[in-house]
């Protein structure tokens, strides 16, 4: 395996730092999914961790990585809504001062559960990308800037998850992960595939807005428009000056593929009324792919669900709908 400036001891290590901050997630049989795609299907459910996704493991371990100096001045962040809270929450818990930037795009109930831990809210623009601009400026005044993606000690800690998957589920054949700025499909790639070659991981993102997937067609990053979207914590670019992401999820992912809006809004009910789990759209990205038939599964197939995050008023609507369906797609 190509260097990739991170590797399986870092995640390894990270695992055992974050053990005390983060909870081990549960893997379960989904017999609905199974009985649909026609092989056994499993769901990590990683949407039950502490702060409602996944992000807390990379969050966790870059604030345990800190030095002294850098927790007496703080930490900034730019989020659509889940890594602002994972950060928070860290940064609460380790005694250090947070600032995270939001777009004009992220959902009410987001803003209001980072505010809820504490953390100074700035919001800026409307995109990912133009928040991101307050978070550098912060960063030139001397606070630490974690990346919600593209930063080696997130990445390392997303891929405890992988860690995770490899033990309780040994025998799975496909992994199916959300994409947006790869952190999570990175972590997962770079620990599945050290020890199991042969696994083949699945990016699952929305069609709206993909910037990963838009920049691997164009092999290289490129900038996409952020729009708004069920998938909302999917959104957002990876930037031009991407190090590590881009460079893993391209050699390491078999496939990226996309879903539309009725098919996430159909993946959230399933989840619901078939599975008894509450998940945001972008976590509900990998059960999509499924149900829509884009993604067909070879052999024991293991989905990551990743978060729980959205507006309970918004999840009934779409729980009580009938509308919805497949349209046609696109894949890499």
């Amino acid at each position: 395996m190509m260097d990739y400036g991170i590797g399986l001891a870092d995640i390894e290590q990270a695992r055992d730092r974050i053990a005390g901050t983060v909870s081990r997630t549960a893997v379960n049989p989904s017999l609905s999914l199974g009985q649909k795609v026609g092989v056994p299907v499993h769901m990590k459910l990683e949407h039950t961790q502490i702060t409602g996704s996944f992000k807390l493991r990379g969050a966790a371990n870059a604030l345990a990585m800190l030095s002294d100096s850098q927790r007496a001045k703080g930490v900034v962040a730019v989020s659509t809504g889940n890594h602002g809270r994972a950060v928070a929450h860290a940064a609460r818990v380790a005694g250090v001062k947070a600032v995270i930037c939001l777009s004009e795009l992220v959902p009410r109930n987001k803003v209001a559960a980072i505010e809820a831990l504490g953390a100074e809210l700035q919001i800026c623009g409307r995109s990912q990308d133009e928040a991101e601009q307050e978070a550098l400026r912060l960063e030139r005044e001397g606070m630490t800037y974690i990346s919600p993606f593209d930063n080696p000690d997130v990445i390392a800690g997303q891929g405890t998850l992988g860690l995770e998957m490899l033990e309780d589920m040994p025998e799975a054949e496909t992994v199916v992960v959300p994409l947006s700025g790869g952190g999570l499909l990175s972590g997962v790639a770079l620990a599945m595939k050290t020890h199991r070659p042969d696994i083949r991981l699945v990016g699952v993102t929305m069609s709206r807005g993909a910037a990963m997937y838009e920049s691997l067609k164009a092999g290289q990053p490129v900038e996409v428009a952020e729009v708004e979207s069920l998938a909302d914590s999917l959104g957002g670019g990876i930037g031009l000056q991407n190090r590590y992401t881009f460079a893993i999820v391209r050699d390491l992912v078999e496939r990226c593929l996309l879903v539309e809006e009725e098919e996430l809004a159909e993946a959230i009910r399933h989840a619901y009324l078939e599975e008894q789990q509450v998940l945001e759209g972008g976590a509900a990205a990998g059960i999509a792919a499924l149900l829509s038939g884009r993604l067909k599964p070879q052999g024991p197939t293991l989905v990551v669900l990743s978060g729980r995050n959205l507006d309970m008023d918004q999840h009934r609507q779409l729980v009580c709908s009938k509308d919805g369906g497949a349209l046609e797609g696109k894949d890499v």
